[in-house]
């Protein structure tokens, strides 16, 4: 689960009951058998992004899903997160591998096969996030999508296993599996809906990728 905030309400709503719903969402989703949950929230104060970054947390602590900041390796560190995922322009894994606790997990988004032998040649960082893969609702129209030929030959290029991201259904999870990558991510995918329905829609995404690595 990527979060984003905007998908709970409106600036009129105030951050407070956005960010309430965000944590309630990201609750859900962990009791529905995600593994991971990536707060993704861009232009939120560094105050209210270290207390969610706090709150979702402890909230999943009770939980098998993990928690990892997008950007803010410091924010993740105090906030006691699994780990801390690094847009493309973002320092390099090597250098805040240094940083971190040695069990600490650092990921890295990639949108090129040169961007991913870089990253995971480096031998700091521990996944990679590779999109845009299909057209998404959280991209402007007209945004260039890599497609799955291109995330088949970003998985072969590296070692390291890859998440595919950019307009990931449940529908699509096979191909993306067959492509060789060894998840999937998503706003919108995990955005909505009853503990019953994403807990069905976790099990037949995680189905595609069994026996698949």
């Amino acid at each position: 689960m990527v979060t984003d905030r905007h998908a709970y309400g409106t600036a009129a709503n105030g951050e407070g009951p956005r960010l309430a719903a965000l944590i309630a969402a990201a609750d859900v989703c962990a009791r529905a058998g995600i593994d991971a949950v990536q707060l993704r929230e861009r232009g939120l104060e560094d105050a209210d992004l270290l207390k969610l970054a706090t709150d979702v947390t402890r909230r999943l602590a009770t939980t098998t899903a993990r928690v990892v900041v997008n950007d803010r390796l410091d924010v993740a560190m105090v906030a006691g997160a699994w780990g801390v995922h690094l847009p493309a322009a973002a320092l390099p894994c090597e250098r805040a591998r240094t940083i971190v606790p040695e069990t600490f997990v650092i990921g890295r988004s990639v949108h090129s096969i040169e961007e991913a032998r870089s990253a995971a040649d480096g031998g700091a960082c521990d996944y990679l996030l590779f999109g845009t893969v299909f057209a998404s609702r959280s991209k402007p129209v007209g945004h260039q999508v890599a497609g799955l030929d291109t995330l088949g030959r970003i998985c072969a290029a590296v070692s390291i296993p890859v998440l595919a991201i950019g307009g990931m259904t449940v529908e699509r999870a096979r191909a993306v599996a067959d492509a060789g990558a060894a998840g999937l991510a998503g706003i919108g995918l995990f955005a909505a809906g009853s503990e019953r329905a994403l807990t069905d829609a976790v099990g037949s995404i995680r189905d595609a990728f069994i026996g698949r690595h």
